[in-house]
């Protein structure tokens, strides 16, 4: 059901409209997570090392899929709020057929470079193999990547954010099972694994796509409808492309930090592939409360309402700080057992390096939140440079303290402290440009 988030109160408004959200990335996040646990269980070590390495990789092509859904998202958000539903109809078609094109461009060059990203990140020969056929697998489902992303914004610019959870539940819990079934039914290994996510989530972007299109066709609209707009197309870009700037240079920047982290061995990588996917379960659940904030902010923005901006991020902040305080404590004193689900036959360096891993992030975890939140208001507000700002600070001191630190401690721990160095100064950027970017109240 659409949702105007202009009127009501807005922690109340907030609080619906982003649970369901932080349920859906949670679900999710199940793909990755699933992909490492049964890699890691079932197949051994080196399988769980080659999933991880490899998803340094597929972030660059989620950063390309998430820019597309931000982009849509907001100006299908504006429309909604301006109740100009026949350009709002006009975004939607624009972005579906924008997004297929870049998609098709993509799997081109991933299909020609993913074996020489894989070089330049020093992947080791024994996992060179399986982390190729991973790769090459999950290419080939960009499409389904894309195409249910933009159905996802679509879905968050029109205040519903209860139809992808269901997808998302429905599909992450049948990814889990086809998992199992492909890898110890089936033998396939790391194929199956791959193979299983193609499948899953094919499926579910089907789904999503066609209910969209009928959810749309519902709404009565007057005027032109545009099935391409270079206008629109240039709107929607404005948003799109710092947005896939931002997460490629994240992912640009990870892989060169995987790159430090592989010249430490297999066990280590292994130990981070582990921490790394639960790391990204909270940062992933908080960039998506965040863009709940950006449909929230853009909404309000197109209907002139500025007083409830400022009232949705002090409830965003602490709806996320509600959030932080039991994953903080669940991986202080349970991450031991939470790696271990991922590692049927670990070494002890692969369990402590994971641990370590945890324990230094996990108490920022307030910190990279509030960020996140500041973040949100500047992307509804279509404050980019602000917004780009504040990413490329946190961003650039990570991967530069990540090799300082790392020869400094002769130690993976001195890059595990990198985060909460650039997660503390990128905040403070990030507040501070949205405080000085608030639209005045009427």
């Amino acid at each position: 059901m659409n949702k105007d988030l202009t009127v009501g109160n807005p922690a109340k408004i907030l609080w619906a409209f982003c649970m369901p959200m932080f349920g859906s990335i949670v679900f999710q996040q199940l793909y990755n997570i699933a992909d490492s646990l049964v890699a890691g269980r079932f197949i051994g070590e080196n399988a769980l090392a080659a999933v991880g390495n490899s998803y340094n990789i597929t972030l660059i092509f989620i950063a390309f899929a998430f820019g597309c859904n931000i982009g849509c998202s907001v100006i299908v958000s504006q429309m909604f709020g301006a109740k100009n539903y026949a350009a709002m109809k006009s975004s939607v078609y624009t972005s579906l057929i924008a997004s297929g094109i870049l998609c098709l461009v993509l799997m081109a060059a991933g299909l020609l470079s993913c074996n020489t990203l894989l070089r330049l990140m020093k992947t080791q020969e024994e996992i060179m193999a399986d982390s190729s056929l991973y790769l090459n697998i999950y290419i080939w489902g960009l499409p389904f990547l894309f195409f249910y992303n933009i159905a996802t914004g679509i879905f968050s610019a029109l205040g519903d954010s209860k139809t992808p959870f269901a997808f998302l539940a429905v599909s992450s819990t049948a990814n889990v099972l086809v998992d199992i079934l492909f890898v110890k039914a089936f033998s396939m290994g790391i194929a199956g694994v791959a193979w299983a996510t193609f499948l899953c989530q094919g499926i579910s972007c089907l789904c999503s796509v066609v209910l969209v299109l009928r959810r749309l066709s519902k709404i009565n609209s007057e005027g032109n409808i545009q099935i391409f707009s270079w206008k629109l197309l240039k709107k929607i870009a404005v948003i799109a492309i710092p947005s896939i700037l931002q997460q490629s240079f994240i992912s640009v920047g990870n892989m060169m930090i995987q790159g430090c982290i592989n010249s430490f061995g297999v066990s280590v990588a292994a130990g981070y592939s582990a921490a790394v996917k639960l790391n990204n379960l909270v940062i992933t659940s908080f960039t998506t409360i965040g863009n709940g904030i950006s449909n929230y902010t853009a909404q309000n923005l197109g209907a002139n309402k500025y007083g409830r901006i400022k009232e949705g991020f002090r409830a965003g902040l602490k709806l996320v700080w509600c959030l932080c305080v039991p994953f903080c404590l669940l991986y202080l004193v349970f991450g031991k057992y939470l790696l271990l689900l991922f590692m049927e036959q670990s070494s002890a360096t692969a369990l402590m390096t994971g641990r370590q891993f945890l324990w230094i992030l996990s108490p920022f975890y307030f910190v990279i939140s509030a960020k996140l939140m500041a973040d949100g208001i500047l992307r509804g507000e279509g404050a980019m440079r602000e917004f780009m700002a504040a990413t490329f600070t946190d961003l650039i001191l990570r991967v530069a303290l990540s090799f300082v630190l790392s020869a400094w401690t002769s130690s993976a721990i001195g890059i595990w402290c990198s985060w909460p160095i650039g997660w503390t100064i990128g905040m403070g950027v990030s507040v501070w440009f949205y405080r000085r970017k608030l639209p005045p109240s009427p």
